[in-house]
């Protein structure tokens, strides 16, 4: 068996890839914000990994948070967690499914992390009794972040996403430090700028004007950028392109268009329609050689274009009008439906709306529900409700983490009779705490970083419905969690039909649970939607699709 060094040896000499010293790509945005620029980031480094260079992607976000970990969906979207558990924004959820490369604690960082750093080191003493500033303290420990990864020699490539938009007084330092690093690294560093086209409606035209004055900010600070992405809804004539090359001062083949595409994994395509990576490799001083190997991409978008028919999944949760809030749920669930043949119906059911005299006008209908994650009370009795009338109507379900929490509540009050049986999260005096708060939990005070994060070991019974989709007993998944199903009452589970089928081997932690008498009824207390990618969908998003075609063909059949 070859080492990891001889694999990435040969690897590199299969694309004839010479020994690299590491190059930095930055990507900034302007105009406005959400213009994807974790979108073209992570589409850039698809194209580079497919052209054998190994790359990774980093997130430095603005706000003085440690992470997202505290932050409300509402506010932020999902939390993606790393497998060294970290909680992290949900662009770090896109750079894996585009790159099929792990991230981790390195690969996210905010203000509220330089700053803490900074502090700390002044409260040791190590700036000797300086002043502490801006510059050099705080924008040195952003550079110090943004090298980090770099001096691992592991990568080619590093791809800085700065969040935010230029303008922004909470992006001056990170912009400020992109600056200094250019100077430092020559061409070893390259900033790519997406801004905004847009389209007036009443006049007929697209407006270049509010893309000059991004760039305008961003030569204020210092940077000139050296490629630009316009996000547009409508083509962009080439002489408009120029015009915007000739104001900007960027070459006219380095403005390239992003225009909406039906799903984000036609983005790396069409960039590279335009040669976006074969100029950013010449930007850094590399020439292009041969084609990326997108082989399995154009298989994967092939599959998606050619789907006809649709299978149709529920999602119930309480976020549901802001769908980022399941944003890696969303994406397993497309790559899962895409790999059985299938287009992606995905309906959005509000937990709180949800009750026993509407269950039949929105569940009927369903292929397969899934039962989101999350926290709290809110919406939780709802999340019964569907779970007993998938139970009952003998639909595939799949809960997840909170929604595997409500498949054990709901099943000990149905099937058990036990009532009053609840998590300690939501009723601390249940007698009948059949969900309870984790051991190494209860004196924990502080709320940020201190669950059970990232990856753990989880061993399958044989015979299990989670086994025969892995095709293995032991995996390893992702969590985020406090509360846990309580061991006292697993007997009692096992002898009324609802099975432990995955144990933490360490802990003896119940992570799956299942009843074999029903079509799919699978319940994970960790995250398998984190780890989903298009190189690697997640095994048992695939299997749970394909229980809800089989489970769709079958009523097909009969009607």
């Amino acid at each position: 068996m070859n080492t990891v060094a001889e694999q990435v040896a040969s690897h590199l000499l299969k694309f004839q890839i010479p020994s690299l010293e590491t190059k930095y790509i930055f990507v900034t945005g302007g105009v406005v914000s959400s213009l994807g620029k974790g979108i073209i980031s992570a589409s850039l480094a698809c194209l580079l990994k497919a052209r054998g260079y190994r790359v990774t992607i980093q997130k430095f976000d603005p706000y003085i948070n440690i992470d997202p970990g505290t932050l409300n969906p509402y506010e932020h979207g999902e939390c993606y967690v790393t497998v060294d558990g970290q909680e992290t924004d949900l662009d770090l959820g896109h750079y894996e499914r585009f790159t099929n490369v792990r991230t981790t604690r390195a690969n996210n960082v905010t203000t509220g992390r330089i700053y803490q750093n900074v502090i700390n080191n002044e409260r040791r003493g190590d700036y000797l009794g300086k002043t502490v500033q801006i510059i050099p303290h705080i924008t040195d420990e952003i550079k110090r972040n943004v090298k980090l990864l770099g001096n691992t020699g592991d990568y080619d490539f590093i791809i800085t996403e700065i969040g935010g938009t230029v303008g922004d007084i909470e992006s001056l330092p990170f912009l400020e430090s992109v600056r200094q690093l250019r100077w430092e690294m020559g061409r070893n560093a390259v900033c790519i700028h997406l801004t905004y086209v847009p389209f007036l409606h009443a006049a007929k035209e697209l407006k270049t004007k509010p893309t000059q004055h991004s760039v305008k900010q961003l030569q204020e600070v210092g940077i000139q950028p050296d490629l630009l992405v316009l996000r547009t809804e409508h083509d962009i004539p080439a002489p408009m392109r120029k015009k915007i090359a000739q104001f900007c001062n960027v070459d006219p083949d380095s403005v390239i268009q992003s225009v909406d595409l039906p799903t984000i994994y036609e983005v790396p395509m069409a960039l590279h329609a335009q040669r976006f990576d074969q100029t950013v490799l010449r930007k850094v001083g590399i020439e292009p050689q041969g084609e990326p190997d997108m082989k399995r991409w154009i298989n994967f978008i092939d599959k998606m274009q050619n789907a006809t028919e649709k299978v149709t999944i529920g999602l119930v949760g309480k976020y549901v009008e802001l769908q980022d809030a399941y944003k890696s749920i969303n994406e397993s669930l497309f790559q899962a439906a895409t790999y059985n043949d299938r287009r992606l119906d995905l309906r959005y059911i509000h937990s709180e709306r949800l009750n026993d005299s509407n269950a039949d006008e929105l569940l009927s209908g369903l292929d397969g529900i899934i039962v989101a994650p999350g926290f709290g009370q809110r919406g939780i009795e709802g999340k019964f409700t569907a779970l007993r009338w998938a139970r009952e109507h003998d639909v595939p379900t799949f809960g997840i983490c909170l929604g595997m929490q409500c498949m054990v509540i709901e099943w000990a009050r149905d099937v058990l009779g036990l009532a009053d049986a609840n998590s300690t999260e939501m009723d601390h005096t249940t007698s009948n705490n059949v969900i309870d708060l984790m051991e190494e939990q209860k004196h924990i005070s502080n709320m940020g970083g201190t669950m059970r994060l990232g990856a753990y070991d989880c061993e399958l019974r044989p015979d299990s419905r989670a086994a025969r989709a892995y095709g293995s007993t032991r995996i390893s998944e992702r969590h985020r969690h406090r509360y846990e199903f309580n061991e006292d009452y697993r007997e009692r589970f096992e002898a009324s039909g609802m099975r432990c089928t995955g144990i933490n081997p360490a802990s003896g932690l119940v992570e799956v649970v299942e009843v074999p008498s029903l079509r799919w009824y699978v319940g994970t207390q960790y995250h398998p939607e984190y780890s989903s990618t298009v190189e690697s969908p997640s095994p048992l998003f695939l299997d749970f699709v394909a229980a809800a075609v089989a489970y769709r063909d079958e009523r097909a059949a009969k009607a």
